[in-house]
């Protein structure tokens, strides 16, 4: 069993830079490839970024590469979410997920999931 627990949301001005953070309970956390979704208010949930167990590897949705940043510590059992040059469009609930499998771009390959940090950015 994994906990998830995100933080770092908060209300930003269209342009600034937040990091969301996601601390992992337990001891297996490097075995777990980590996902970043997000869900806005009347749409479906949608991937937003991932990485592998080891951190070499990342993978973004096209509507914010170039903008964010996912990195990983295992030491610290925490995944983060670096955001620049936010816009409006990215306001939603962000998730993070571990997986223990291959796929990356679908929550439904997803074991555990936290509860959600809200991130709003005004225009």
């Amino acid at each position: 069993q994994v906990q998830l627990v995100e933080s770092g949301g908060r209300l930003v001005q269209t342009g600034g830079s937040l990091r969301l953070s996601c601390e992992a309970s337990g001891r297996t956390f490097s075995s777990y490839a980590m996902g970043w979704f997000r869900q806005a208010p009347g749409k479906e949930r949608e991937f937003v970024s991932a990485i592998s167990r080891g951190g070499s590897s990342t993978y973004y949705a096209d509507s914010v590469k170039g903008r964010f940043t996912i990195s990983r510590d295992n030491a610290k059992n925490t995944v983060y979410l670096q955001m620049n040059s936010v816009k409006p469009e990215d306001t939603a609930v962000y998730y993070c997920a571990a997986t223990r499998g291959v796929q990356y771009y679908s929550g439904r390959f997803y074991d555990y999931w936290g509860q959600g940090t809200q991130v709003t950015v005004s225009s």
